[in-house]
């Protein structure tokens, strides 16, 4: 690839904005360096397989992350659940219809306000382990183009798990795996077009010397345990404009990715939720791997927005984005999901 199509991708991806000071001076984390690999991977991919129409891959940021992070979620961070209907391993992979979690019907949704008083009451009985750096999600990304000769949406189930110690050294790990079908092919697009990979695949797995990340990651503070503070945490670090319940969502879910917060912490998040404009109780709901949760939504920008959260001590479980329109374009239709990630300890 040359120089240009780097250049144009990179101010596509926007990774320092105008005026955003915090990202100046920095090396790219471990993960900005991943992302941005595979990103330029796909793109040189796409280039090479391009027919005689243009073909663009779209993948949701949600305004997950500012700065240079947000190369490494646009490739990572973006997920969503479908049904695979895999057609042999050498054809093109399609995916049916998405479907939504839907709370049990008739069951009493739990006030936020009360879910975070026991995350609170939770963490004043102690135990269980602190705030820690790194993160152990499971994530389904759906892949989508646009534009004459595109392929169907494709679904990418991967397995996340990150750990960085106090000195700045850490291990990544991910697996192409969804454990809905276990034992089943998964579509990866790992270093390309998708394909299929057999269950349990590393796509990539990786160890850092110390000093590859600075102490505490990006922010160089681990995460508040007050309500107030955390705020200010998310507003500093992930660009937050707290106020607005997508945004804090879309922070949140970073700040997940970055760190597995202790008891406190999850309290802390907890009272920032109860205080968010629009998010509403929705019910009992049994989460992408079989936990019980309960869920609570928020309607914005032709998104619904669930967060499931364990009502026992307010953990978070998953995330999940459905699309409220049609988006032709990607062919994808209202009721469809567009992402889901789920948190594992």
């Amino acid at each position: 690839m040359t120089d240009e199509p780097e250049l144009e991708l990179l101010r596509r991806a926007d990774p320092v904005p105008a005026g955003d000071p915090r990202w100046r001076d920095r090396p790219l984390d471990a993960r900005a360096e991943l992302g941005l690999r595979r990103l330029l991977a796909a793109e040189a991919a796409s280039e090479g397989a391009a027919a005689s129409a243009p073909r663009r891959t779209a993948r949701r940021l949600g305004g997950l992350v500012t700065g240079l992070a947000a190369v490494a979620a646009a490739v990572v961070a973006v997920v969503a659940v479908l049904v695979l209907v895999l057609t042999g391993t050498g054809t093109t992979p399609a995916v049916a219809a998405p479907v939504a979690l839907r709370p049990l019907a008739g069951s009493r949704g739990v006030p936020l306000a009360d879910v975070a008083g026991a995350a609170r009451e939770a963490a004043a009985r102690g135990g269980g382990t602190g705030t820690r750096r790194g993160s152990h999600v499971m994530m389904w990304s759906m892949g989508m183009e646009s534009g004459p000769g595109a392929r169907p949406p494709v679904i990418l189930p991967e397995e996340h798990l990150t750990r960085w110690n106090a000195d700045g050294g850490g291990t990544e790990l991910v697996v192409a795996t969804d454990p809905r079908h276990p034992g089943k092919p998964v579509i990866s697009d790992s270093g390309g077009a998708p394909r299929t990979v057999a269950d349990g695949a590393v796509l990539h797995r990786a160890a850092y010397p110390p000093g590859t990340l600075p102490p505490y990651g990006r922010s160089g503070t681990e995460p508040p345990d007050s309500a107030k503070e955390m705020r200010g945490y998310l507003s500093q670090v992930y660009g937050c404009a707290c106020a607005d319940t997508p945004a804090l969502l879309d922070a949140l879910t970073s700040l997940l990715h970055d760190w597995t917060p202790g008891l406190s912490g999850t309290a802390a998040v907890d009272e920032l939720l109860a205080a968010a404009p629009g998010l509403r109780p929705a019910g009992a709901v049994t989460d992408r791997l079989g936990r019980p949760g309960q869920a609570y939504v928020h309607d914005a920008d032709g998104l619904r927005r669930m967060i499931v959260l364990d009502p026992a001590d307010g953990r978070v479980l998953g995330i999940e984005e459905t699309f409220t329109r049609d988006q032709p374009e990607y062919r994808v239709r209202a009721g469809d999901v567009m992402s889901y990630q789920a948190w594992m300890d």
